[in-house]
């Protein structure tokens, strides 16, 4: 596939690296030459220094040849502009980020197709509804939810005293037969582990497990953890992504906003129903202190500003908040925040990543994922007649050793994989990989 980014910033990086390891022709558009020298620095794509907006830029990229350009930049309307003049260029596929909300009501979407965007993409709505999951299911550090919630990946940070630990995976299946989990992955430091049946879970590890919603309560116990019913939420930051929580939380919890800027607290008092808007600076301990802070089952801090997150939710963690959340834009600072102590990190750049690859996987591939700071994606695939991996039972497949099928949903149903499992036709099965072994594994469902 032949596939455009403008715009080589943190979104576009991170998209070309993703795709890197694939069998794409890429080429990236950037007016910053800086950033297009990083990206060559780390991935094997043709770059182009200029403006996406250019008929000359867009015409020496091929974009006639197209089959997806994915525009990404900083700017909003050049985005867009982007999109559009690709696709009357010739592009098969546009997509755009955006950065208003108003954007992507269902009454304007039809609009942006008619002229010539087949996607837009809203990373602040989709950081927002991923705090929204993580505050629902209030232990884990990760959840990616497939077939809407049929199967689930969990991710849960191991302390001491766990049942689990220093037991070989092989003998965990024996041990807990009757829970519906099997372990894909284990994030120890800045290793990323696809464990095979001798592999054992040692203390500060972070595992990932894929189960059904019969299963995610025994394993949140199995873990050491208890899911705490989280009715009080302070919000830290009024942005985009913190008034958007506030609106989705609000109805179910009790929450608090503090914002630094006074006219925004005023907006945000108009926009909110149910959440108490507090103008001062969330940095101050003070201040947190006089608004409750020791009362709040959660915390999420989503400033603009990631030291200010990081900070102040370990301050909130210290103070005995059970559940924080931060958000983490650089992406560079995301191995060492699972190393301090934080419960939950979000990162809406790589979210926005994982949202167009969607749209520029094969058509048997339904969704990818990828977790914050470990170096495995997630792929979600429906099998089509005589692939590979209808073949033979699991145990038998070879498939790669860097790769592992977590579950698969039929007629309906979740089920986690074990060695005898048959894998059928439009089954829809969920493999955690490595990116040495996504081209291995595309093979199984060609």
């Amino acid at each position: 596939m032949k596939i455009i980014i403008a715009g080589a910033g943190e979104v576009g990086y991170y998209l070309a690296k993703q795709l890197a390891y694939e069998e794409h022709d890429i080429t990236v558009i950037d007016v910053d030459n800086a950033h297009l020298e990083r990206t060559n620095a780390s991935t094997d794509v043709l770059t182009i220094l200029g403006s996406s907006t250019s008929f000359k830029t867009l015409k020496d990229a091929r974009v006639a040849d197209t089959d997806l350009l994915v525009a990404v930049t900083s700017s909003e309307a050049a985005n867009i502009n982007t999109a559009i003049l690709a696709k009357k260029l010739g592009a098969k596929k546009t997509i755009a980020r955006v950065s208003s909300a108003d954007y992507i009501a269902e009454e304007n979407i039809a609009l942006f197709n008619s002229l010539g965007i087949d996607h837009l993409i809203y990373p602040e709505e989709l950081a927002a509804q991923e705090v929204v999951k993580l505050i629902e299911r209030s232990a884990a550090t990760d959840i990616v939810d497939f077939e809407d919630g049929k199967l689930s990946i969990i991710g849960i940070k191991l302390g001491e005293s766990v049942p689990i630990l220093q037991v070989p995976m092989k003998e965990l299946v024996k041990q807990y037969p009757s829970t519906a989990f099997r372990v894909v992955a284990i994030q120890r430091g800045m290793k990323t582990i696809i464990p095979s049946g001798d592999d054992i879970l040692v203390k500060n590890d972070q595992l990932f497990a894929i189960t059904t919603p019969d299963g995610i309560d025994d394993i949140v116990k199995l873990s050491g953890k208890e899911s705490a019913k989280i009715e009080n939420i302070m919000i830290l930051g009024g942005g985009k992504i913190g008034r958007k929580s506030a609106k989705l939380l609000e109805g179910t919890m009790n929450v608090k906003l503090i914002e630094s800027d006074n006219e925004k607290t005023l907006e945000l008092a108009d926009y909110l129903n149910k959440t108490l808007v507090i103008q001062g600076d969330g940095r101050d301990i003070d201040l947190l202190a006089m608004e409750g802070i020791i009362d709040m089952d959660a915390f999420i801090a989503v400033t603009n500003d990631a030291e200010t997150n990081i900070i102040t939710s370990l301050m909130a963690k210290h103070l005995g908040v059970s559940k924080t959340i931060a958000l983490v834009d650089n992406v560079d600072y995301i191995p060492l925040t699972q190393t301090i102590g934080l419960d939950s990190l979000i990162n809406k750049k790589l979210i926005a990543a994982n949202d167009i690859s969607r749209f520029i996987r094969k058509s048997h591939l339904i969704s990818v994922a990828t977790l914050q700071g470990v170096d495995a994606d997630i792929f979600e695939y429906i099998v089509k007649p005589n692939s590979a991996i209808t073949k033979y039972p699991v145990k038998k497949l070879k498939f790669p050793t860097n790769a592992i099928i977590g579950g698969y949903v039929r007629n309906g149903k979740g089920y986690i994989t074990v060695g005898d499992s048959q894998i059928q036709v439009d089954d829809k099965v969920v493999v955690f990989a490595l990116p040495g072994a996504i081209n291995k594994v595309e093979k199984f469902f060609n």
